[in-house]
């Protein structure tokens, strides 16, 4: 529909008009596809809406507005990657496909992009889709509202827009993926980081039950934070913008105002801290219940198999940036302290931590005992949960950068086999090794295609498949040693009580460190 469209690129129609895409490198591209109607004005803070249908063909060959989000400081920018692109109609994807049109029936995976639920978009280069589509697979890649707009939390509208974007999103797919070469009934849905924490909660919706096929998760598991948590993100926010907390009084303050106030009010929000955040919370509705309960326990999502994992250096993504490691190492005891209380467990884990790992300094004990508790124990739980279609991973191989190690996100260029890419390049250094791309990539195009990944699924023996330094090695139960620090303690801890309404002294002086480092917002998952 624009005059500087392709028009020798192929025609796909989707269920709200055609769309032009592009041909690179043998794959048809389609980029910017609205899913739903642009979140903004009257549907600011909604549920979304279907798309206006259009006449003609629409151009699809330039990626489409990405949702507001604040950048990253210069000092995560440095790792990180993050392009923006202005407009207001951000509900959209992309499709990259072999073979455009019906009959193809390949395998599809849909990803949702990471950033913690605030930053991050389906645009960025390391998430290019053309090797999964060199290789047989439909890649999707969404764009969904985030901070305040996708994940605040109000009185006077549904809970976890965001959320429902991906809904909206994933049924739009499961609707016209056919006519661009994909098999309806062979979806997978993935993501990393707060992309797998939605992914988690998508498939334990009781509105996508038959839509998907697999899931990947990606260091990130399914889980619901406290009401309260999210509401206080909210509350702190119209504080300072004097409004009420309502969505009526959010929706009239400019969009750049209330980018800022966020970041400025979650500042100290982190996964080694804690604090206020954004996250998606039981409502109900897509989320009658906590995800992880409903996928252990409530038989949600059932025959839907799983390729979930994490890195071995997750924390030091956390922590690196701004040069926490060295804080955090210094402060010795009263950051042990605080990783307790992050936890919720008691002496014996970081005495545990300290033996098994004698060369290891606070911050490390610190965060492998943070990562554990997100990550590693309600990733084993699900696996334990179902093990006949679950299949775990650790990537061990460690950055080119200095101190970054097998640090959280990491993997992505391997996964995606996007590792020429200069904003992988950013975390993983240059001469990243190929063959490593080229295992891992195989790995997931396996799963999404046949619902195994190439090793043994879970059983007695916890097979964990290693991508490391060495070719690819399955070995049996590589974190069980720390796991099992965990499993003591909760058998002989009392129930833990609700939270203090201030932290506790030594918290408290443990975030002091990371107010002095100023920088706001950034240490969160991405």
């Amino acid at each position: 529909m624009t005059a500087a469209a392709d028009l020798t690129g192929p025609v796909v129609k989707t269920p709200y008009g055609a769309v032009r895409g592009r041909y690179e490198n043998g794959v048809a591209v389609f980029r910017g596809i609205p899913y739903a109607a642009p979140p903004f004005g009257a549907r600011r803070f909604r549920p979304p809406v279907p798309p206006e249908p259009w006449d003609g063909v629409r151009d699809a060959g330039a990626f489409g507005p990405t949702a507001p989000k604040p950048p990253y400081s210069d000092a995560f920018a440095e790792y990180l990657s993050d392009p923006v692109v202005p407009g207001d109609d951000c509900l959209n994807l992309n499709v990259w496909t072999p073979e455009p049109g019906p009959g193809a029936r390949l395998p599809v995976l849909v990803w949702l992009h990471g950033g913690a639920l605030t930053r991050g978009s389906s645009n960025v280069p390391v998430y290019d889709g053309g090797p999964f589509a060199r290789d047989g697979v439909v890649l999707v890649s969404i764009n969904y509202r985030l901070g305040v707009e996708g994940y605040g939390l109000f009185p006077d509208t549904p809970a976890n827009p965001g959320l429902r974007d991906q809904i909206a999103a994933l049924a739009w797919v499961h609707e016209a993926v056919e006519a661009f070469g994909g098999d309806p009934d062979r979806i997978t849905v993935g993501g990393q980081s707060a992309g797998a924490i939605s992914t988690g909660a998508l498939i334990a919706a009781p509105q996508t039950q038959g839509l998907v096929r697999r899931a990947v998760l990606q260091s990130g598991a399914p889980e619901a934070p406290e009401r309260d948590k999210v509401r206080r993100m909210v509350r702190r926010m119209a504080a300072r913008l004097k409004i009420p907390a309502t969505a009526a009084a959010f929706a009239d303050v400019d969009r750049e105002l209330l980018l800022r106030t966020q970041a400025e009010v979650g500042r100290l929000s982190s996964p080694v801290l804690g604090g206020p955040a954004f996250g998606i919370v039981v409502d109900g509705d897509v989320v009658p219940r906590d995800p992880l309960e409903a996928l252990v326990n409530g038989g949600a999502a059932p025959g839907i198999d799983l390729l979930m994992g994490w890195t071995r250096d997750e924390y030091r993504l956390w922590l690196v940036p701004g040069g926490l490691v060295e804080r955090v190492d210094r402060l010795g005891p009263v950051a042990l302290a605080g990783a307790m209380a992050r936890c919720h467990c008691g002496h014996e884990v970081p005495r545990g931590y300290r033996a098994l790992h004698p060369d290891a300094g606070p911050a490390e004990i610190v965060g492998q005992m943070v990562t554990d508790h997100l990550l590693r124990n309600p990733l084993q739980q699900l696996a334990d949960a179902r093990p006949s279609s679950s299949y775990v991973y650790e990537f061990a191989w460690p950055s080119l950068r200095p101190d970054l190690g097998a640090c959280h996100a990491l993997e992505l260029g391997f996964v995606f086999d996007t590792g020429e890419v200069p904003e992988s390049a950013k975390l993983a250094g240059h001469g990243a090794p190929t063959e490593l791309a080229d295992a891992m990539h195989a790995s997931w195009v396996a799963f999404v295609t046949a619902g195994t990944p190439g090793w043994r699924h879970w059983d007695a023996t916890h097979p964990v498949r290693i991508f490391g330094e060495n070719a690819p090695y399955t070995a049996s139960g590589p974190r069980d040693a720390e796991l099992a620090l965990w499993a003591a303690d909760a058998a002989t801890r009392e129930p833990v009580p609700a939270p203090l309404p201030e932290p506790p002294a030594r918290m408290t002086e443990l975030r002091s460190v990371v107010r002095r480092l100023r920088l706001p917002g950034n240490a969160r998952r991405t």
